[in-house]
């Protein structure tokens, strides 16, 4: 699933082409891109401006010209990319393009969702309140999200995924992050002492501000920016998806377990600041 510096990839790539233009045409082509909205999308879109492209962790949204942009209650187009989406700018030659809209300078968009979890949502803004800041927000407070971290009676490695503690990070930045801090995933984060907490979420906007640099992490096709171009992060990982293969630091085998039902890899020697270990998944 696209984390943080994915969607910022694409949300940046999407800017200039979108920013100051309005829907002409807006075209449903799978009813699972839409669900959840009661009126066809093309009556609530055609014809407005589109004001910006937002975003906060892995949630995106355009912003309307017409909307109060102080009013939480304001309507915003969610587009949300689920495990697979994609949104591509000009003609696309794919069977999974699932919403096709065209822009009042005739620049195309097209929604590419091969798993269709993905969706585009006219909506209020409010319900992403509960949504906590992510750690490439200017005003981020590293004080105050390692104190959420440390409220949660999980281990460190699902707190961190917890998207009302810290929002952005997904399965693959927060083994990096803890591999970074040295910091078990095993350890409960009610047990975390606050500088350590503040060290792992530290590490999470580092890890992620280095993916963003190189445009994500892409093991497949499925994730691609606003032209079709794959990100190179994944050629830098430490600890995800190298279970059995030697530790960068120390040398001692990655070790890989579930917890929390994903898949977590981390090196048992060198992230020694967490307590407990689990057997390494077989």
């Amino acid at each position: 699933m696209p984390e943080l510096p994915e969607v910022e990839s694409v949300r940046r790539g999407l800017e200039p082409y979108v920013v100051g233009r309005s829907f002409a045409a807006v075209e449903v082509l799978h009813p699972r891109a839409n669900r959840g909205q009661e009126a066809p999308l093309s009556a609530l879109l055609v014809g407005r401006k589109i004001a910006a492209v937002a975003r906060r962790g892995k949630f995106m949204w355009l912003e309307f010209a017409d909307e109060d942009h102080t009013d939480p209650a304001r309507d915003v187009l969610f587009i949300h990319l689920g495990m697979s989406g994609q949104v591509r700018i000009g003609e696309v030659d794919s069977p999974h393009v699932r919403i096709a809209a065209v822009l009042d300078d005739a620049t195309r968009l097209s929604f590419v969702d091969q798993r269709t979890f993905g969706y585009w949502r006219l909506g209020p803004w409010l319900t992403m309140a509960h949504i906590a800041p992510d750690p490439l927000e200017a005003d981020f407070d590293l004080t105050a999200a390692g104190r959420r971290l440390r409220a949660k009676r999980t281990a460190v490695k699902v707190a961190l995924l917890d998207q009302t503690v810290l929002s952005g990070v997904g399965n693959i930045y927060a083994d990096e992050a803890l591999w970074a801090a040295q910091i078990s995933p095993l350890k409960k984060a009610s047990a975390l002492r606050q500088r350590d907490a503040v060290a792992v979420i530290s590490a999470a906007g580092d890890v992620m501000r280095a993916a963003l640099a190189v445009g994500g992490t892409s093991f497949d096709a499925l994730y691609v920016n606003v032209n079709g171009e794959s990100g190179y992060f994944d050629r830098s990982l430490h600890a995800y998806g190298r279970g059995g293969q030697p530790c960068d630091r120390c040398g001692e085998e990655i070790v890989k377990t579930v917890l929390g039902g994903r898949g977590t890899h981390y090196c048992p020697s060198c992230q020694r600041r967490g307590e407990g270990r689990l057997p390494a998944a077989n």
